[in-house]
């Protein structure tokens, strides 16, 4: 662990307080960048974040950020060695999200917008932006809603 001061919180009383369903952890080989673009980019609200560890809420739902170097006895390890792009396949989609709004604030950052908002058949409107290491986020919201 690169961390340096102490956690808002224990790790084991973290994870007893997580809600029951599904959970989003993202690998990371950096912290910040991500965080950064989720706080700046996505407007998520960081709940805590530091060399090792971060965990961001957007829209009342919460996912972690793990560094690779706190990864490095978990199963994951061996998947994410050497992987050049992460999450290939996987759309990390935040519903009720303005996606003009958001890709506006993407190219502001420099952020690549892999398709720009459009309202699609399904009733949403969309984009596509490429966050840090690949990860594709597709905030969208209801068409008329």
């Amino acid at each position: 662990m690169k961390r340096t001061r102490t956690p808002w919180m224990k790790a084991d009383d973290f994870g007893r307080s997580l809600p029951r369903g599904i959970g989003l952890n993202l690998l990371v080989s950096e912290i910040a960048p991500m965080e950064t673009f989720c706080r700046n980019v996505l407007g998520a609200r960081t709940v805590y974040a530091d060399e090792d560890f971060g965990v961001i809420e957007i829209l009342g739902s919460v996912f972690m950020l793990h560094a690779d170097h706190s990864y490095s006895d978990n199963p994951m390890s061996g998947v994410i060695a050497g992987a050049e792009t992460r999450g290939a396949g996987i759309e990390i989609r935040i519903y009720g999200a303005d996606p003009d709004r958001i890709e506006a604030r993407a190219r502001d950052e420099g952020h690549i917008v892999l398709a720009g908002s459009v309202d699609k058949p399904h009733g949403l409107r969309e984009c596509h932006i490429v966050g840090p290491e690949g990860y594709i986020f597709v905030p969208s919201q209801a068409i008329g809603g």
